[in-house]
């Protein structure tokens, strides 16, 4: 059972790391950003050891891309006994920098979840469409390894936030979309789709954002290999928002329920930029909730960031169906959550 001060002291060391242990505030979104990742990365990388009853599986190496790994962090509950559902963490830090250490998923293992944290490509090693080959190989990994980690394939999650709510969106808006999936770093008799999406405030679409801004103009040029203006197909290529078609006649809705959450005053990436996807995806018939937080920039502290946790936390209980581990004397009196497969 969680233990409620627990998740507190750990929810408001996670704020801090919400975008991957990597970004200060919203209006100086890299400023020291190599002092704070390392900082934030080893408070991160702790948390595990404050969480009793949480088995740790650090550094698993899911693909070799060019010869050099890309890794994964997996936490599980100990003594699970049934297959578990998955919450993927995706990290943000303008897609340069950025670390897994820092995963706020990880306070909801003691739920009942499986959470894994995904590192990737970073664009001094390589421009787009790396990054996201890299997270849906980690989706197809995962899944092809779901019975040695005791995960439920029919039960993944993904959540990420600046960088990672990006990536995310993408995992859940380009199923069936060759150029995204990086079938070539392994498992591609695998899917790479999630069964729900929370993005926190991820760009999506690329075409209209406002590149002008120094320290937006520096992250969007090492993540194309050039000005979106030289870039355009690129650009549509990475925007969630543009893959996002209404469904032809008889044809099934074929995006998973999101959770979009974007603060008001954030200066990096716009609110207009959330507010696209949810409009696409419901045009396009796909469950979605947008949450614009009021006050909020690139993040969010204190009481919102409370309120905001508990609210994807409860997003992922309900999408995921997660059953509370049998030692919790609460869930032996309420039973089980639900039965099937997430809708």
């Amino acid at each position: 059972m969680l233990d409620v001060r627990r998740f507190g002291f750990l929810a408001a060391l996670m704020c801090s790391v919400a975008l991957g242990g990597t970004e200060p505030p919203a209006t100086a979104p890299d400023a020291d950003g190599g002092r704070v990742a390392e900082a934030q990365a080893r408070r991160g990388g702790r948390a595990a050891d404050l969480l009793r009853g949480v088995k740790a599986i650090r550094d698993i190496e899911y693909a070799t891309p060019d010869g050099r790994p890309v890794r994964l962090d997996l936490y599980v509950p100990e003594g699970a006994k049934g297959p578990l559902p998955l919450i993927i963490w995706v990290h943000g830090g303008g897609w340069k920098m950025g670390s897994k250490a820092g995963c706020p998923a990880l306070p909801w293992v003691t739920d009942g979840f499986a959470v894994a944290s995904v590192e990737y490509r970073f664009t001094n090693r390589a421009p787009f469409p790396a990054q996201i080959h890299d997270c849906k190989a980690a989706v197809r990994f995962l899944r092809a390894k779901a019975k040695e980690y005791n995960l439920d394939p029919d039960r993944f999650g993904a959540w990420g936030a600046s960088a990672g709510g990006h990536l995310v969106a993408l995992l859940g808006t380009t199923g069936g979309n060759a150029e995204c999936e990086g079938a070539e770093l392994g498992n591609a008799e695998f899917s790479s789709a999630v069964q729900c999406v929370c993005d926190w405030f991820g760009p999506t679409d690329f075409l209209s954002y406002n590149a002008d801004q120094a320290e937006v103009s520096g992250m969007l040029i090492g993540l194309f290999g050039g000005r979106i203006s030289q870039k355009q197909e690129l650009a549509r290529l990475a925007s969630p928002a543009l893959h996002v078609k209404k469904p032809a006649g008889g044809e099934a809705v074929k995006y998973p329920p999101f959770l979009i959450v974007q603060g008001d005053k954030d200066l990096l990436v716009p609110e207009r930029q959330s507010r696209l996807l949810a409009e696409r995806l419901k045009d396009a018939g796909a469950e979605n909730e947008l949450v614009i937080v009021a006050g909020a920039g690139h993040g969010f502290m204190g009481d919102q960031a409370r309120a905001e946790f508990q609210r994807v936390r409860e997003f992922f209980k309900k999408r995921l169906k997660v059953d509370p581990p049998p030692s919790d004397p609460a869930a032996k009196a309420a039973g089980p959550s639900g039965e099937g497969k997430p809708g």
